[in-house]
């Protein structure tokens, strides 16, 4: 996609020994209805049942950082079959809001805290899981409504989109987030 982001290299800079080890990342992103309801630390506390939960901020969201997260979205069929222009809805829901990021580092922390996270639609997740817990959106009150769920969490689907997860929210500059629990592995 033409507005991707740069992906952040696989060695921090001055780290010509140690590559980073996506296996044991995974990028934690708190959606704007997590960060409006207050939700941000008890969710992040859920998570940290399972990784350790590092280098959290809050920023505000571009469309190139969405637009990038969301490409696979992106596709002009998908805004067809679910009848409303998925771009636009992107752009209302996340541009210009406030997003909270975090890390979570450990053994295969991409596919262990997704399993956490529980069904897309918080209707149909357990209360054992934290769209289930914390969801208040249902997949057919949004589809009812031309718009995309609120569900309050994304992670790293797997360990293959983590570096490129981490390029889209945190970027080259932040590379020094990795090398600190790295090194204590």
């Amino acid at each position: 996609m033409a507005g991707r982001l740069p992906l952040a290299p696989a060695r921090p800079a001055g780290d010509a020994v140690s590559p980073v080890d996506w296996s044991r990342w995974t990028v934690i992103l708190l959606k704007p209805d997590c960060v409006a309801r207050g939700l941000v630390d008890d969710v992040l506390a859920w998570v940290a049942r399972e990784v350790t939960v590092t280098g959290q901020k809050t920023l505000t969201v571009t469309s190139e950082q969405i637009f990038a997260h969301y490409d696979d979205m992106l596709a002009p069929h998908l805004s067809a079959e679910f009848g409303f222009d998925i771009a636009a809805d992107l752009r209302r829901l996340y541009v210009g809001h406030q997003v909270a990021v975090a890390l979570g580092h450990g053994d295969g922390a991409a596919p262990r805290v997704r399993r956490m996270l529980g069904d897309t639609d918080p209707s149909l997740a357990g209360t054992d899981t934290i769209r289930g817990y914390f969801g208040v959106d249902s997949l057919a009150t949004a589809r009812g409504e031309n718009r995309l769920i609120n569900n309050v969490i994304h992670t790293s689907d797997h360990e293959g989109v983590v570096e490129r997860d981490f390029g889209i929210w945190y970027g080259p500059s932040h590379l020094h987030l990795l090398a600190n629990l790295r090194s204590a592995s």
